[in-house]
């Protein structure tokens, strides 16, 4: 399983948006302020959208632990890069071999990219999310 924790931003009618509540690897590196894509990781780490989970227990400020199962998720990898990949060179090589031309192929592979992210986009198998929540830790009481 891949986890990772989140903290509910919003929740509404049985859904729950969740923002990553942990930093990213360049924000962790101890080479920060000499390497070239913490900046690149800076830059795109504040563009993260919230995502939707579908938890009717979940409240603002709740921490959850989101899972994802390995197959799932390289199955998932697999459609949307690998289909349209292989589509785009089969139409290529195709055209190719029927002696249409370098035009030819480069619209085939051009037509079989889009037509594998088509595909990709219905045959795809959604990864399922799993929510758990995570207990929250009693406050120590100092005498």
């Amino acid at each position: 399983m891949i986890e990772t924790c989140v903290r509910v931003v919003s929740a509404a009618n049985g859904m729950a948006w969740v923002a990553a509540n942990q930093e990213s690897g360049c924000s962790a590196c101890q080479s920060k302020s000499t390497c070239g894509i913490s900046g690149l990781g800076d830059f795109l780490s504040n563009r993260r959208p919230d995502l939707p989970i579908a938890d009717s227990h979940a409240q603002v400020g709740d921490e959850l632990l989101l899972c994802v199962d390995e197959a799932e998720l390289l199955r998932a990898g697999l459609f949307a890069y690998l289909l349209p990949t292989v589509l785009a060179v089969a139409a290529a090589a195709l055209a190719d071999a029927s002696g249409m031309g370098d035009l030819a192929a480069a619209l085939a592979a051009v037509f079989g990219f889009t037509s594998g992210l088509i595909a990709a986009r219905f045959l795809a198998p959604t990864p399922r999310i799993q929510a758990h929540p995570i207990p929250s830790s009693t406050p120590r009481r100092t005498s």
